[in-house]
């Protein structure tokens, strides 16, 4: 009689047992459907069904950027003035003003517009002869100089010192152009200007012409 007692105790044990051990197991796992958690969107986590609307995202909109619209408002601004064109403009050459066997040019260019505009930089220049044709090297640049936007109203000027050492005085051969061909800043149309100023070396070794940046005025 004691025997059939005991069996009905230990089954009722093992249940409990086998219970308490699967509960264990799902928790340690993590698998409770419930506690997993949604990657985040950076959103509101509000639903549009709650409130009606979706709300802002809090995402940059490069469109509507205001460093974006600044920039435009600027490239605007200088595109509207603009550089000055070659059409515009009208170049000479000032008298020598020599000094310590140097000879000293002013090379002018003049807004002829009825409009605003600007220069930058070095124009460009080449000594020629009557049929149009290059006779020495091309001038030097001050690269060292600094260059500056120079803005020309109507009838303002520009210059650009153009300098070299005699060439008596270093000996070297020489030609004397019948012009200068002068090309202003970032224009491909060139004005050609009377050569009054004499000799000048063709070697491109010594007594080179040096040419400056551009500034305001008529380098008198």
């Amino acid at each position: 009689m004691r025997r059939y007692l005991i069996l009905p105790a230990a089954l009722a044990c093992c249940a409990v047992l086998t219970g308490c051990s699967g509960q264990g197991t799902e928790n340690s796992a993590g698998d409770d459907p419930s506690a997993v958690t949604a990657p985040s969107t950076g959103e509101s986590s509000g639903s549009p069904a709650d409130s009606g609307t979706t709300g802002p995202s809090g995402r940059p909109t490069p469109a509507s950027s205001p460093v974006a619209g600044s920039a435009t408002a600027t490239a605007t601004a200088s595109d509207a003035q603009g550089r000055c064109h070659t059409s515009e403009l009208s170049a000479s050459v000032g008298a020598n003003r020599p000094g310590a066997g140097q000879s000293n040019f002013a090379l002018v260019l003049t807004n002829g517009s009825r409009r605003t505009c600007t220069v930058y930089g070095f124009p460009g220049v080449e000594f020629v002869n009557g049929a149009g044709e290059a006779v020495t090297p091309d001038p030097e640049r001050a690269t060292d100089e600094e260059r500056r936007t120079v803005t020309l109203a109507p009838g303002a000027s520009a210059w650009s010192a153009l300098t070299y050492t005699n060439p008596a005085l270093t000996g070297v051969t020489t030609v004397t152009p019948a012009a200068l061909r002068v090309t202003p800043p970032d224009e491909t149309a060139a004005l050609s200007v009377r050569w009054a100023g004499g000799e000048v070396s063709n070697t491109g070794k010594a007594s080179v012409p040096r040419l400056s940046p551009l500034r305001p005025g008529d380098g008198t």
